[in-house]
C-alpha cells in the first residue's frame, strides 16, 4: 500500500484515473483511543460502518476488542481478528446464523426485540445457560440526523414481558437502546436512559448489563454537534439514577464517531457546466450520503494551488453514472474557476461510505492509499482531550 503526505503529494506523484479511497489509521486509532480512556465500559466498534483492513488493524492497535456484528459475513470476517469479543446485536436473525454464532463462533452475547426472537436464540443454541442477551427497546431519536426507532425495538407491557422471560433464560441480562445515527445532543442519552429506570423498575428484573448503542456523532459542514465529552457526562450521570447492580457492565458501540474522519475520496473533475461539476465518484459509491441524505462533506482542491486573491463558489456535483438520482447538491465550496482535470479531496466520508459504494454502470472501483496529515475535519482535538481529561 502506497503512503502519501497529504491528498496534494498523491495527485502530484499519480495523477490518478479512478477515484482513490485514502486511509487515515492513525486518526482511527487516536478516536478508539479517546472512546477507550473516556466511556466507562467495553467499546464495541459497530464493525458495519467500516470493514477495511486498515480500519480494523487501527482499532486494534488502539486497544478496540469488542466489535458489534449484524450478519453472518460480518461475524465470519470479524472472527478472525486474535481475541476479539464478537456481539451479535441485530435484533432478527436467521436460526442458521444464530446457530452458527453460538456454536462455530463462540458468540455469547445477542440482541433481540420479541419473544419469537428470544426462543429462536433459546433452540438454536440448545437452551445454553451462558447466553448474554440484551432486550432492545425503543427510544426516541433527539436531535439525530438518522432516526432509526421505526424498524427493531420493543417498548411498553410488552417489553417488561420480554424481559421477565429473557432473564429466565440468561446467564446475564441486557438491555440496549439506539438513540439514531449522528445524534447531535447528549440529552438524546438522558431521556433513553430515563426510559430505561422505568422500564426496569416496571419488570422488576436484575439487569447485569447495559447497552447504550451507537449514535455519537462526528463532525460534517453545518453539523457541529456537543463535545463528545458531553455525551459521557450525560451517560454516567444517567446510569448513576438507574435501579441496576452496582457492578452492572456497560457497553457502547460507535462507528461514525471512530471512522468518519478517518476516510477520504479523491475525485477528479470530468465536466463543469456552471456551478455543476461531474466528477468520477457518487451516490452509487463512498458519496451514499451526499446524494441520498442530503449530506454536506468538507471538500478542497488538492491538484493546485488557487491563484492569489481567487474566490470561491458554491457547487453541486454529479456522479459518474448515467442515473439522474446521482446528484450532490451540497453546497460544495471550491475556488471559483475549479475545471475539468482539477482533483477535489471530499473528507470525513469513513463511515459507511466504503461499505454502501457499488459498481453499478462499472464505476465503484477504487485506488487505495494511506495519507499522514491530518483529517479535513476532527472531533478529537486537544481541546476535547483537555476538557474530557477534566471531567475523568
Amino acid at each position: 500500500m502506497e503512503r502519501f503526505p497529504s491528498a496534494a503529494a498523491l495527485v502530484a506523484a499519480k495523477q490518478p484515473e479512478r477515484p482513490v479511497l485514502a486511509s487515515r489509521p492513525h486518526a482511527a486509532a487516536r478516536a478508539a483511543r479517546w472512546f477507550l480512556q473516556n466511556f466507562p465500559g467495553d467499546v464495541a466498534y459497530a464493525y458495519k460502518a467500516n470493514s477495511s483492513v486498515f480500519m480494523i488493524g487501527a482499532l486494534y492497535g488502539a486497544g478496540i476488542r469488542h466489535f458489534d456484528v449484524a450478519s453472518t459475513p460480518e461475524l465470519e470476517d470479524a472472527a478472525t481478528i486474535p481475541n476479539a469479543h464478537l456481539h451479535f446485536m441485530h435484533p432478527v436473525k436467521s436460526r442458521r446464523s444464530i446457530a452458527k454464532a453460538y456454536h462455530s463462533h463462540g458468540i455469547r452475547s445477542f440482541s433481540l426485540d420479541s419473544e419469537d426472537e428470544l426462543q429462536k436464540i433459546v433452540t438454536e443454541t440448545g437452551a445454553a445457560s451462558d447466553l448474554v442477551l440484551f432486550v432492545r427497546i425503543v427510544v426516541p431519536p433527539i436531535n439525530s440526523a438518522v432516526p432509526l426507532e421505526r424498524k427493531f425495538g420493543i417498548s411498553g407491557e410488552a417489553a417488561a414481558r420480554l424481559l421477565i422471560k429473557a432473564r429466565q433464560a440468561a446467564d446475564e441480562l441486557g438491555i440496549t437502546f439506539h438513540v439514531g445515527s449522528q445524534t447531535m445532543t447528549p440529552d438524546a442519552y438522558s431521556h433513553a436512559l430515563g426510559e430505561v429506570g422505568k422500564l426496569i423498575g416496571h419488570a422488576g428484573v436484575v439487569v447485569d448489563r447495559l447497552d447504550v448503542g451507537g449514535g455519537f456523532p462526528a463532525l460534517y459542514p453545518g453539523m457541529t454537534p456537543a463535545p463528545l465529552s458531553s455525551f459521557m457526562a450525560a451517560i454516567r450521570e444517567g446510569v448513576e439514577k438507574l435501579p441496576v447492580r452496582e457492578d452492572v457492565r456497560l457497553m457502547c458501540e460507535p462507528g461514525r464517531a471512530l471512522v468518519a474522519e478517518a476516510e477520504s475520496v479523491i475525485v477528479r473533475v470530468e465536466a463543469r457546466r456552471g456551478t455543476d461539476l461531474f466528477i468520477n465518484d457518487g451516490g452509487y459509491g463512498v458519496l451514499f450520503d451526499a446524494a441520498h441524505l442530503n449530506w454536506v462533506f468538507p471538500a478542497q482542491l488538492v491538484s493546485r494551488v488557487p491563484a492569489k486573491g481567487e474566490g470561491t463558489e458554491a457547487f453541486a456535483l454529479w456522479g459518474p453514472t448515467c442515473d439522474s438520482i446521482d446528484f450532490m447538491k451540497g453546497p460544495f465550496v471550491l475556488p471559483a474557476n475549479i475545471k475539468e482535470g482539477d482533483y477535489i479531496e471530499i473528507g470525513n466520508v469513513g463511515a459507511y461510505g466504503r461499505a454502501i459504494a457499488g459498481d453499478f454502470n462499472g464505476y465503484g472501483r477504487y485506488d487505495e492509499v494511506i495519507l499522514d496529515d491530518e483529517p479535513m475535519m476532527s472531533l478529537y482535538g486537544a481541546d476535547e482531550i483537555n476538557r474530557a481529561a477534566g471531567q475523568r
